[in-house]
Formats: C-alpha cells, sequence, structure tokens
C-alpha cells in the first residue's frame, strides 16, 4: 500500500516557491517507464489517461513502483467526478482536468479533488481505505490543476484564476493551437499565453505549460511558467531514430 506521506518536497508548495518543475509526461501506459523515469531523478511524473494507453490496473502498478520517491500528477480523461477521485483513489499526488473552459467547470474540478466539507470527493478506494484518516490529512496537500486549451478558455482566464482552491492552470498548447487557428511563436498564440500568465500571476496562481522537448522546456520555464515536460515517453522515436541513422552514417558501409 501507498504510504500517505507524501514526496518531500511537496509538489504544491514547490510551484509556488520555485523552481520550475521539469516533469516525465507518460502516455505509453508503462509501469515499468514510471519506475525508471523515477530513478532517473525526476521533480514529477504526470501519467496521461486522457490521451494515453493506460488503465485503472496499470496506472496504479505505476503510481505503486514510484511511491514516495517522486510526485504523481495524472492527466485524467475528463471532467467528471468519477475520472478525479479514481485518480486520486490510486494514489496520485493530484490532477490535471482537460478542458476547463469556465469558472464554473474550474471550480467544481477542485471541488472533486476535497474531501467534504472542503469539497464533495467521495471516500473510498482500496488504497486509501486502507489509512483512511492519513488520507484525509494528506489531501490538503493534493495539487488541483486545469487546463486551459481553448480561445473560451483564455477569455475567461482571470475567472478561472480566481478560482478558491486551485493550485495550478496548465496550458494545453496542441488543443489551444486548434481552438485559435494559429501555433506555437505566432503572435496571437504568445498573446493567448501571455493573457493566461498575467491571470495567474494577478491571482498568484502558478501557471505551466506542455512542451515537447527539453529545449522548449528550457525556454518556457525561463519565461516564467512553473511546469514544464522535460522529457515525454512519446519520444523515444527520435532516440531511436537518431542511433538508426548514426550507425548507418557511420558504422554501415556499402
Amino acid at each position: 500500500m501507498i504510504s500517505a506521506r507524501l514526496p518531500t518536497p511537496d509538489l504544491k508548495a514547490r510551484l509556488k516557491s520555485g523552481p520550475a518543475v521539469g516533469c516525465h509526461w507518460l502516455s505509453l501506459g508503462s509501469p515499468a517507464i514510471a519506475e525508471l523515469a523515477a530513478e532517473a531523478g525526476s521533480d514529477a511524473i504526470v501519467i496521461d489517461t486522457q490521451h494515453g494507453l493506460w488503465d485503472r490496473s496499470s496506472l496504479e502498478a505505476a503510481i505503486g513502483a514510484v511511491a514516495g520517491r517522486v510526485p504523481v500528477l495524472v492527466r485524467v480523461a475528463d471532467q467528471s467526478d468519477y475520472a478525479i477521485g479514481s485518480a486520486l483513489d490510486a494514489g496520485a499526488h493530484g490532477v490535471i482536468v482537460p478542458m476547463v473552459n469556465t469558472a464554473a467547470e474550474c471550480a467544481k474540478a477542485v471541488s472533486a479533488t476535497q474531501y467534504p466539507p472542503h469539497g464533495h470527493r467521495s471516500g473510498g478506494g482500496a488504497r486509501t481505505s486502507a489509512d483512511f484518516a492519513a488520507y484525509r490529512a494528506a489531501a490538503q496537500h493534493l495539487v488541483a490543476s486545469v487546463m486551459i486549451e481553448t480561445a473560451a478558455a483564455v477569455e475567461a482566464a482571470e475567472a478561472i484564476a480566481a478560482t478558491p482552491g486551485l493550485d495550478m492552470i496548465f496550458i494545453g498548447p496542441g488543443d489551444l493551437s486548434l481552438s485559435l487557428g494559429s501555433s506555437q511563436g505566432q503572435p496571437d498564440f504568445e498573446a493567448a499565453v501571455d493573457k493566461v500568465m498575467a491571470a495567474g500571476r494577478a491571482a498568484g496562481v502558478p501557471v505551466g505549460i506542455f512542451t515537447t522537448g527539453l529545449d522548449q522546456a528550457v525556454a518556457r520555464a525561463r519565461q516564467g511558467h512553473c511546469f514544464v515536460v522535460a522529457a515525454y515517453d512519446v519520444a523515444i522515436n527520435r532516440g531511436a531514430r537518431a542511433a538508426h541513422d548514426r550507425f548507418h552514417a557511420e558504422a554501415v558501409r556499402p
């Protein structure tokens, strides 16, 4: 069973005080990769159950494999109480809730992360019920994060950021690009990112952003983003391609 004690340093506190968190983002559904990420010294691990290959059993196994060594957030499949609650019951240290477009949706998502009287999370779970009192006390350290990834959400950024109990706004550039009809680096896209950053600063809520490579992660962290993706398991194909190309360029002779 996972201990109710959270890893040190507390991720929630680090998001507020810095330095920026460089996470390992895992989509391939392999608990073994989660364990390797923890051994590599990742600041945090994000398990993507929205677009990744995870099911409940592999999620539980991955969190169990890294328990106590590195904080784990789950990008949940949707905004439902079930998706949020099951991720936390599995032992995650917080959730990233996708496609939040309004302050009302944000407030409901935040409430789903906390037990009454602070929220409406249902009590239970194979792990939490083993030491429910300790988990109830530890729930105050959970990270409640929502994703801004549409033009509508950008317009509502100030109201979303002002939601009590919100710990982080996380920008989803892929869907935001689709919504804006733009892409990273273009003026209207970067203006939207700046608007969200300004809303976060005004409310005292850290803002992170999904990044697809180390160079981009460093650049966004230098811009002030508190949470970026330093490594991504799907990017294994990049290393494999580089190794293949170098091998054939240097070792294989015609």
